[in-house]
């Protein structure tokens, strides 16, 4: 027996197993057609993993179509499935085109900049700030090393320029004050370079009265050096407190969930904090990027479609103590109702998630970011619930074990606008049955003799009554018969056309 013939008899088990299954779910005889796939090739020799997303599909296809006899109206929803949608990662060889990675960074990368040094340099300080840190040491370093060096010329010219370099002046074999007392040369201009900028006067070098300039550029430098130092030390600390950083202990959820919710179709995905303190005024966004092409013809590769979402599903502040779990709600006015299990398997969209709020700590505003795939979307699971509360310290434990967990759920695999016209549907057959069968006399007596003829002032008394009598074979929650008496008004003044006016119907409270 080769390889083909024993997945084909596995695939029949399997198939067999879940039509029965399928049957139990549905109460009903008629399931949807499972339709075995063809296996051409040995499973050994197959390129699909069976364990990805399309090889899961590859093996069962289920077509729900009207081929069922009791369907009305000849709708396609004969049978609406609730089946547990299997769905697995991607082969991680194929390359996944996202805007914005799982841990944040865009994927953006900007090309033929006019003139981009320029507008770079002129904004020196955010540059420095968004570089690596390698380049930021480097610049600090050069930055007061350059200043030194700079100086230190300065320093040799004035000295030199003043004669303080001549060998008979620096032996002291005539008379003689220099501009800087100890200068030998360019050395000790150096050095006495950095103890002017820097402030650390170790008393060996100092100028003199005997050069106006001296005194100038030891001004200067000060004034200088103090501004080089500040703006250095500004750059690194903006770079070490940025809020950015607090991000690394924001998490997001590895995959986000579709299931239903109080009967609605929701989209949710987990979001969590690692530290004690907390965000302030947070909130949640999403944006669905995905191709449009409008009415007029126009292609839009990257068009932006904001979603709502929040704790509740309509509220986008959460108060962020806990992991929360942020839910989309899939309705008329969601971009996502017109997707079944099978178009989330043929689309190609990304959902990219922003959390933004005040950190306690240091009251600066941050921003976190992630992303969801289409293959990182798992239709029909559920989070798994990860807080419990301990009676031994009293307190709510958040276990991260479980961050990432789900379980799978009964789920249609219909899309939300399928899933609504279903049951829309089904509600029209209610009304309509419901109608027919007061047609036809289900409910007898419905009113007395008296109450056929409403018309005829005659025919009323006010000792008449209208009663409702329902079979007792049929179960409704109402109340007992109320009487409602008809009165007649004391005058009854005919029209001019002979008529007589209608009965006025007094309702007792």
């Amino acid at each position: 027996m080769t390889n083909n013939q024993v997945m084909l008899d596995e695939v029949k088990i399997e198939n067999k197993v879940q039509s029965e299954q399928l049957e139990k779910l549905l109460g009903n005889s008629t399931v949807p057609t499972v339709v075995p796939a063809q296996l051409p090739v040995p499973l050994a020799d197959r390129r699909k993993s069976e364990s990805s997303l399309l090889g899961s599909f590859s093996r069962i296809r289920l077509s729900i179509g009207n081929n069922s006899k009791d369907a009305p109206n000849g709708h396609v929803f004969s049978r609406i499935c609730f089946c547990r949608y299997k769905q697995s990662r991607f082969n991680a060889r194929r390359i996944r085109k996202r805007v914005v990675f799982k841990h944040g960074d865009c994927n953006v990368v900007q090309a033929n900049v006019a003139k981009r040094r320029r507008k770079y340099l002129q904004d020196i300080f955010t540059t420095l700030v968004d570089a690596q840190w390698r380049w930021t040491l480097l610049v600090f370093a050069f930055n007061f090393l350059g200043s030194w060096l700079v100086f230190a010329v300065v320093w040799w010219l004035i000295a030199y320029t003043h004669g303080d370099l001549l060998e008979e002046h620096l032996n002291g074999t005539e008379p003689w004050t220099p501009c800087i007392t100890n200068i030998y040369g360019f050395t000790s201009c150096f050095l006495f370079s950095v103890e002017t900028q820097h402030t650390i006067g170790y008393g060996g070098r100092t100028t003199t009265e005997e050069c106006p300039e001296a005194i100038f550029v030891m001004c200067l430098q000060s004034i200088g050096g103090v501004m080089i130092q500040a703006f250095m030390v500004g750059v690194v600390f903006a770079k070490l407190s940025r809020p950015k950083k607090r991000t690394q202990t924001l998490l997001f959820s590895r995959n986000a969930v579709i299931s239903h919710r109080d009967g609605v179709p929701c989209l949710m995905f987990r979001v969590g904090d690692m530290r004690k303190s907390h965000i302030i005024e947070a909130h949640v966004r999403a944006q669905l990027i995905k191709h449009k092409v409008t009415k007029e013809g126009e292609n839009l590769p990257f068009f932006q479609t904001e979603l709502k979402v929040g704790g509740d599903g309509e509220e986008d502040k959460i108060f962020f103590i806990w992991p929360t779990m942020i839910v989309h709600k899939i309705d008329k006015n969601s971009p996502l109702y017109n997707m079944s299990a099978t178009d989330l398997l043929r689309e190609r969209f990304e959902i990219v998630v922003i959390l933004e709020g005040v950190i306690e700590s240091t009251g600066m505003t941050t921003q976190a970011r992630s992303s969801y795939l289409p293959s990182e979307i798992l239709w029909g699971h559920r989070f798994q619930s990860l807080i419990t509360f301990r009676k031994d310290s009293g307190q709510y434990e958040v276990d991260y074990a479980l961050f990432n967990n789900t379980v799978e759920v009964d789920t249609p695999l219909c899309s939300a606008k399928q899933l609504d016209e279903y049951r829309h549907m089904s509600s029209n057959e209610c009304v309509g049955l419901l109608a027919d069968h007061l047609r036809t006399g289900l409910f007898p007596s419905m009113r007395t003799h008296s109450s056929d003829t409403l018309s005829s002032m005659d025919s009323l008394s006010t000792d008449e009554h209208i009663v409702m009598k329902v079979p007792d074979h049929i179960v409704m929650k109402v109340p007992s018969p109320i009487p409602v008496t008809v009165t007649a008004p004391e005058e009854t003044t005919p029209l001019r056309n002979g008529s007589i006016p209608k009965a006025t119907l007094p309702v007792p409270v």
